[in-house]
């Protein structure tokens, strides 16, 4: 494979300031509280392909399942949007078209009975890692086989909060340097989901292997967006037919706000639009401004309320298990899954905060099967006895060995990555059915979702918030054996190197 990345004209070489990059650039439009009129649209359900989409939003309901039952249950809360975690970037090509279809169809029956319209969303990577246009794609048939014919796919990456921005259509990632081009980033060669182009026309144009062309990829600008503002950014979607995709720019929340209510209004006079994005768009669409980060006094009161419920067995989700008599400790459980290097940093500046006491889980060991169970079972005993040892003052970090291993393709990498995965989280299963930790900090986007599902049994859950000003999401199960137990949601790719540390700070504080 040739893999020398192609340079757009608007591409300088090298990290330039974002200073630099946006100079020039009209100022921001502010549409004001646009609230109201994203109350009246379309409720946006969004297909999180892994769990850290959550980073931009607050009170919104969580599903890892996809039961009418569950779906209807989302339906009926008092919410602009609600999620659905599919986990699709963690499986095979086929497995994760099916799982579209599956939540799409089960989507469409609880909406005619809860008698709710919808827009769909599917959450991807802000570093372009995922199944595009695969997702889109299917998410297109199926509405397709509703009666219902989409017009355009938006393609809006942007994550403002760790400056991934698109500037005249080019994917930018904000690095200790400066400003990157996407495609010069670790992310571009990632073992399954890699790429060449940081112009979202181009990459378009790559990922479909040419079914689209650049040429046929519409555009909304920052020109567009602050100098046209709502209306002409409807005259643009209003012109899309056929699926055709549009790449969005974005800079900014505002810049969001403005085409999130040009949608809205496009959308009431009939349009359909299948969204692809990344979390910031989320926040826009639903009607969310940034908050601020939970602090250990407000996180004291989410876990109280909790706590409370939980004592009252009070969610509608219960079912009835019997008197819970693990014994709480007072230490937390920190479970680490990814290699980037961004998050290894951070794990040394964990280490060098001190607090904690390190597991490790060897990748070899544990794909050998002659090894694995004997390995896993080893590092569930010392585990449940550090935990159990409040008088340690450690929290509990069970990690990977952080030398990465490869299959021979992208579909062996992630069966290795699904094995590993599920050694992670049989870990945290085993040992959360012994004790309850103080918390549960899962590292990484394959590792906190399956976390989530496997490890911790969460079918619904509420995101509270932020740990960090626009990353690292708080959920609160609503029911299960994880039920008051907050559950720290930490992608791989987001951060400061200090950033890990800082938040198991705040939660030791709570």
């Amino acid at each position: 494979m040739n893999t020398s990345r192609p340079t757009s004209p608007s591409e300088p070489a090298g990290p330039v300031p974002v200073e630099q990059l946006l100079a020039g650039r009209p100022p921001l439009l502010d549409v004001g509280d646009t609230v109201d009129e994203i109350h009246s649209g379309r409720r946006l359900v969004v297909l999180d392909d892994d769990p850290t989409g959550t980073q931009s939003i607050a009170d919104l309901p969580v599903l890892t399942s996809w039961s009418v039952a569950d779906l209807r249950w989302a339906l009926r809360q008092p919410t602009t949007a609600f999620f659905v975690l599919t986990n699709t970037r963690s499986l095979a090509e086929a497995d994760a078209a099916q799982r579209n279809r599956e939540i799409v169809r089960a989507l469409d029956e609880a909406a005619r009975l809860e008698q709710v319209p919808y827009v769909l969303l599917s959450r991807g990577d802000s570093t372009l890692r995922g199944y595009y246009p695969l997702e889109t794609d299917v998410l297109t048939e199926e509405l397709g086989r509703t009666g219902v014919d989409v017009d355009g796919v938006l393609i809006c990456p942007a994550y403002i909060e760790p400056g991934r921005v698109t500037v005249d259509s080019v994917h930018w990632m904000r690095t200790n340097e400066g400003m990157i081009p996407v495609a010069d980033s670790e992310f571009a060669r990632d073992a399954s989901f890699g790429y060449h182009h940081s112009d979202l026309r181009d990459w378009v144009e790559e990922k479909t292997a040419g079914r689209i062309g650049r040429d046929q990829v519409a555009t909304i600008t920052l020109t567009d967006i602050r100098e046209g503002g709502p209306d002409r950014v409807q005259q643009i979607l209003s012109e899309l037919t056929g699926g055709r995709p549009v790449v969005v720019d974005a800079a900014d929340d505002a810049d969001l706000r403005v085409v999130s209510l040009a949608l809205v209004r496009a959308e009431a006079e009939g349009k359909t639009f299948v969204y692809r994005t990344g979390p910031s768009f989320v926040r826009a669409r639903s009607g969310q401004t940034a908050t601020p980060a939970i602090d250990a006094a407000r996180l004291a009161r989410i876990t109280a309320a909790a706590g409370a419920d939980n004592a009252a067995g009070a969610d509608s989700a219960d079912t009835g298990d019997a008197e819970d008599t693990r014994p709480a400790v007072t230490r937390g459980l920190i479970v680490v899954g990814s290699h980037v290097g961004l998050t290894t940093r951070q794990l040394d500046r964990l280490r060098a905060a001190g607090g904690i006491v390190e597991l490790e889980l060897d990748v070899p060991t544990l794909l050998d099967p002659a090894t694995h169970d004997a390995h896993l079972a080893d590092v569930v005993a010392r585990a449940e006895e550090l935990l159990r040892r409040n008088d340690s003052g450690s929290d509990v970090v069970i990690r990977t060995s952080r030398t990465l291993v490869t299959g021979g393709d992208a579909a062996d990498s992630l069966v290795i990555a699904r094995t590993v995965s599920a050694a992670l989280v049989g870990t945290v299963r085993e040992l959360v059915g012994r004790v309850r930790p103080s918390f549960v900090l899962a590292k990484g986007g394959i590792t906190s979702s399956d976390t989530a599902t496997e490890g911790l049994g969460i079918r619904r859950a509420w995101s509270r918030g932020t740990m960090l000003p626009g990353i690292v999401s708080l959920w609160e199960p609503a029911e299960g054996p994880a039920r008051g137990i907050p559950y720290i949601v930490f992608a791989g790719n987001v951060g400061t190197d200090d950033a890990l540390a800082d938040v198991v700070a705040t939660l030791r504080h709570t």
